[in-house]
């Protein structure tokens, strides 16, 4: 139950009303102040001031100053004159209901505040919309004279030489290879011409025809297996291919706090790959957390974040990890046989760890039986028989 504050202070003046209020063994600062134009509440807990003012003020132009340890209400008066009293009386239902009262109001109050906020917000959205609109005009405005500007200065340029062209007379042409003389010379010109068109026509006639349209046909060696047909696991290998290729698909996710990098699963396996490499293993958790959540048809992303939480010494996520890591690695072929090592040794661990010996034995014989000439994971197995028979 909340402790009453009652050694406040108060004075008043004709326009003014001075309350201090000591809040005693916390910060002011951390103190929730409520205020409206007839009541005052300070929450302080396990303290609390509340009073209903016997006049009005103007909230709006009222100050609460933090202290060390107290807090100081300027309040404006709306009337001036003397109250002689802080509070006001009656009973408690009318003071409730004018506590409601209050309360409705400062909420009515920031709504509206919220609504002019946005309001400003949205003008200013547009104005600087506008604004931008209007200096891209201004400068689509002023290419379009550049360049009506450029285009008036050709054609200018280009009249000019043509009416110098015309005036200039026949004998100062300034380029006489131009020039066509009246006599026997016109014989001479057809010659050349003629001589020019067969030059052309044995320069054509001495060129190469061009080359054919080929295919190339491109054929591929079929994929045959080690074994025999009798004990063949082709089909085992193309489902296991076929839910890998399933796998890498990156699928598409609406979070706009992450980066391009960031919506690809496999870069950010091999961020948390760098983080465990460097020993920071809560951030390597965090990057397959998200590769996870992007994509969870991948094993090695449980098999990695399995061993992140071993050294972590989260024994139970370990396990949970490698169990789904296993379940993805199906079905058993040699394609995922190192995968599939490794997440039978770290549930064996961790079952070791929890001292569920008989479940963690299990495991290793499993993971023997995929590299039978592993001797780390005999000489392991081996101690944790003579665990079992020794606790027996």
């Amino acid at each position: 139950m909340p402790i009453a504050i009652k050694d406040y202070t108060w004075e008043e003046t004709e326009t003014t009303v001075h309350i201090t209020v000591p809040i005693k063994g916390n910060s002011s600062s951390k103190a929730d102040i409520f205020s409206s134009d007839d009541y005052i509440k300070v929450n302080s807990p396990p303290y609390i001031f509340e009073v209903f003012l016997f006049g009005d003020v103007d909230d709006g132009r009222s100050v609460a100053q933090l202290g060390d340890s107290v807090i100081t209400f300027k309040l404006t008066k709306k009337e001036p004159g003397t109250w002689g009293q802080l509070s006001s009386t009656g009973d408690k239902e009318k003071l409730k209901e004018k506590r409601q009262v209050a309360v409705t109001a400062a909420h009515k109050r920031a709504e509206e505040q919220r609504e002019e906020k946005k309001r400003k917000k949205r003008e200013k959205e547009k104005f600087a919309l506008n604004e931008q609109i209007r200096l891209e005009n201004e400068e689509k405005e002023r290419i379009r004279e550049i360049k009506e500007a450029e285009i008036q200065r050709v054609t200018k340029e280009l009249e000019e030489w043509k009416k110098q062209t015309q005036e200039e007379p026949p004998g100062d042409d300034p380029n006489p290879a131009f020039r066509h003389d009246d006599g026997d010379d016109e014989g001479e010109d057809d010659d050349d011409d003629e001589e020019e068109v067969r030059d052309e026509k044995s320069l054509i006639d001495k060129l190469p025809p061009p080359r054919s349209r080929q295919n190339i046909s491109v054929t591929f060696t079929p994929r045959v297996f080690p074994t025999p047909l009798r004990e063949s696991r082709v089909q085992e290998e193309e489902e296991w291919l076929k839910k890998q290729a399933e796998a890498r698909k990156i699928p598409e996710i609406d979070d706009d706090d992450l980066t391009a990098e960031e919506r690809n699963p496999f870069w950010l396996k091999d961020k948390g790959d760098s983080f465990f490499k460097g020993g920071n293993f809560l951030a390597a958790v965090n990057a397959y957390n998200t590769a996870i959540r992007l994509n969870g048809k991948v094993p090695a992303f449980y098999s990695n974040r399995a061993a992140c939480h071993l050294k972590l010494r989260n024994f139970i996520k370990c396990v949970e990890d490698c169990s789904k890591a296993i379940e993805l690695l199906t079905p058993p072929v040699q394609a995922n046989a190192s995968s599939r090592l490794k997440a039978y040794t770290r549930r064996g661990t961790a079952f070791c760890e929890l001292e569920l010996y008989a479940e963690g034995l299990q495991d290793y014989e499993a993971a023997l039986k995929i590299d039978p000439k592993n001797e780390q994971i005999r000489q392991d197995s081996e101690r944790i028989r003579k665990v079992i028979q020794g606790t027996s």
